[in-house]
């Protein structure tokens, strides 16, 4: 009760800091959210609107019914929730946060996972989407677009590890299950359930169209607010002098291990706000090229309390703790840090100083070439997900015949 008040009386205290902070500086305040609200606009609206309103369409039409009972076998084992976390799991890789956290309020709200596999699905499937890892980060902030591979990489490994990791999580509690205890061809079963999926809907096609571009809409405006809102709390906290007073302070005590200022300003921003963290990590001075993409990775995997606002958001009107998640993306932070530095360690990727930053200083071409390396980066998590359930299909057949020519 205690530590819940001091709490409540912090929350208010920082509240009542802010309002009177975007007094004292209007025009920061006016441009930083100027700023927040053309991001949204002009990257994050058009980027992620499509994904959405395809992903409420599938979720009408019984597909994450289907793909539950396809990658049972495969999602089960692996992440310990059910299969219909492979649909989750396959779109957030592709489209980024927050939408793995919609999905999973979304599958939470039919009754295909309960609240301790709802915990576990949302800790691992909110990433960063390939154009932010590629586009913005290693061709604007970075200049050199071969940095995006070795972010990516180690980006999906440590997201991949911390859903092995989180499966351990709560692991006597009740499980999930989606499939008849009948046997039958494992398509056939996926089959009937994405029938019964689209009968338990039973919304016209027309109707389903209507309600997922409004709720995608509606979804977008939040997410929007808490990018507008995050800009205008980490422009202020930089003018104000209190990121760099934390950072001072952080290092006289890692100032004899070598950690530069500047990156501790780039984490302490990160923590905020991961597009700015990454920025300031880019622009940091006499720091080496390893620690900068350490710090980078740390960044983007941890994704900032603005990311973290926007899934308790999303997850808000179910049972779905929000602290698991947190927990999630400290681990999944230090991992890919350290899986980046062991990549480049073992000479995987070659790092060589950049003399100067270039974030957005070149927009990228957006040439023939460059077109077809979006797609294919789009499109490698959802291939992925195919050839496993193609491999899995061409298992289960070969396993049926060999059984009936017995």
């Amino acid at each position: 009760m205690y530590r819940k008040n001091i709490m409540v009386y912090g929350i208010a205290l920082f509240t009542t800091f802010m309002a009177i902070s975007m007094v004292l500086f209007p025009e920061n305040a006016f441009e930083s959210a100027l700023e927040g609200l053309n991001l949204w606009w002009n990257v994050v609206f058009p980027a992620l609107l499509p994904f959405f309103m395809v992903a409420q369409l599938l979720i009408g039409l019984g597909a994450v019914h289907f793909m539950g009972v396809l990658l049972e076998p495969f999602m089960r084992p692996v992440f310990n929730v059910p299969g219909s976390g492979g649909f989750v799991m396959a779109v957030g890789l592709a489209s980024g946060f927050p939408l793995g956290s919609v999905l999973t309020a979304d599958v939470r709200k039919k009754n295909l996972i309960n609240k301790t596999e709802g915990e576990r699905l949302v800790s691992f499937t909110n990433t960063a989407d390939p154009l932010f890892m590629f586009g913005a980060v290693a061709v604007g902030m970075l200049g050199r677009v071969e940095m995006g591979i070795l972010i990516a990489v180690a980006h999906y490994l440590s997201s991949i590890s911390v859903g092995i990791i989180m499966r351990f999580y709560k692991m006597n509690a009740p499980k999930t299950v989606q499939q008849d205890k009948i046997k039958r061809n494992i398509l056939i079963k996926a089959l009937l359930a994405l029938k019964k999926g689209r009968d338990e809907d039973g919304r016209s096609f027309g109707k389903l169209l209507g309600d997922s571009a409004k709720k995608s809409v509606n979804t977008l405006l939040v997410i929007g607010a808490f990018i507008v809102m995050f800009s205008v709390m980490i422009e202020i906290l930089l003018n104000v002098g209190v990121i760099d007073l934390i950072a001072n302070a952080l290092l006289k005590f890692l100032g004899p291990l070598g950690v530069n200022f500047e990156l501790l300003v780039a984490y302490i921003s990160g923590i905020f706000e991961v597009t700015l963290g990454c920025q300031k990590a880019a622009e940091a001075a006499m720091v080496s090229p390893t620690a900068q993409m350490v710090a980078i990775s740390f960044i983007i995997a941890f994704s900032g309390l603005s990311v973290t606002a926007q899934v308790a958001s999303m997850i808000g009107d179910t049972d779905i703790s929000i602290k698991p998640f947190i927990i999630a993306r400290i681990i999944h932070g230090f991992l890919a840090g350290l899986y980046t530095y062991l990549l480049v360690k073992f000479g995987m990727f070659k790092l060589v100083p950049q003399a100067i930053p270039a974030f957005f200083a070149q927009t990228p071409s957006f040439s023939i070439d460059f077109l077809i390396i979006r797609f294919v980066i789009f499109s490698i998590p959802i291939l992925l997900m195919l050839l496993v359930i193609l491999a899995f299909l061409i298992y289960k057949t070969t396993k049926l015949v060999a059984f009936r020519v017995k």
